[in-house]
């Protein structure tokens, strides 16, 4: 059998043999990733559903991973100007060939955030969106697969993504983030003087359960109040009761008809 593997830019690049092809939004796209080490999940499916993009606009994200977050941001909204910045190569060829898979038109550079290419320090976008790691250095330094380390591992400060995605935002644009809730702190801090309008969305697993994820909406040159909403449930009922799963009614729609997610009203200023 052919394994067919990629290299890019003297790196390994992923075999076929190794990679799983899975459908998102009820099967409106089909993602490419590997089989073991770091695979995607809902998290970025629900980062792309908050995006408030319209049609026409420009977006940028930061740690593309695979393409996961664009693809479903692109399979609601028509006519994106998309970009991607991934530092891992295999996994930046990887998103440039899901979007090819999924015809949608996006430009993936593989670049450290520190280090942008010239030609993107020059452009400025509608929309900025990021899923970084989510734990801190050292966090996943055992993980056998090195993809799955940076993924999950914090390697770059989060305020240097703070800084990245201000300063590449048209005047009034918008970032979206989703973190873990212990990150929240750090969240704050770091869009401290950099973003202003900011808005928090916590992702609570059932009723009577902490959040454990949020959504943070911000926008530069904001000026509206800080607003903390109530949290969004992502089950039904206090137990899981039922085979499957038992997504809310809300988040069921996100996840399988590629609906936007239902944020609170309001409108940042």
């Amino acid at each position: 059998m052919d394994c067919r593997c990629r290299t890019v830019a003297d790196q390994p690049g992923f075999c076929d043999a190794d990679l799983s092809a899975d459908g998102f939004l009820g099967g409106r796209i089909t993602l490419f990733q590997p089989k073991s080490g770091y695979r995607a999940g809902v998290d970025p499916v629900l980062l792309a559903a908050a995006v408030n993009a319209r049609p026409g606009q420009s977006v940028l994200e930061l740690g593309c991973g695979a393409g996961q977050a664009f693809l479903c941001l692109a399979a609601r909204v028509q006519d994106l100007k998309i970009t991607g910045v991934e530092l891992q190569a295999a996994y930046a060829e990887l998103a440039r060939r899901n979007a090819a898979e999924n015809a949608t038109a996006a430009h993936v550079a593989t670049a450290n955030l520190s280090d942008l290419p010239a030609d993107l320090r020059q452009q400025r976008f509608d929309h900025v969106i990021a899923n970084p790691p989510y734990y801190r250095a050292g966090a996943h330094s055992q993980a056998n697969d090195a993809g799955r380390r940076t993924a999950l591992g914090e390697g770059t400060p989060l305020e240097l993504w703070f800084d990245v995605a201000a300063r590449r935002l048209a005047p009034k644009g918008y970032l979206h983030m989703i973190q873990r809730v212990d990150r929240l702190p750090d969240m704050m801090a770091a869009a401290q003087g950099r973003l202003g309008s900011l808005e928090i969305l916590p992702l609570a697993p059932r009723i009577g359960r902490a959040a454990e994820l949020v959504i943070l909406r911000a926008r530069k040159g904001g000026r509206a109040d800080f607003r903390l909403h109530a949290p969004l449930l992502m089950h039904d009922g206090a137990t899981h009761q039922t085979d499957g799963d038992d997504y809310s009614a809300a988040i069921r729609t996100v996840l399988r008809e590629g609906a936007a997610l239902p944020w609170p009203e309001g409108r940042s200023v």
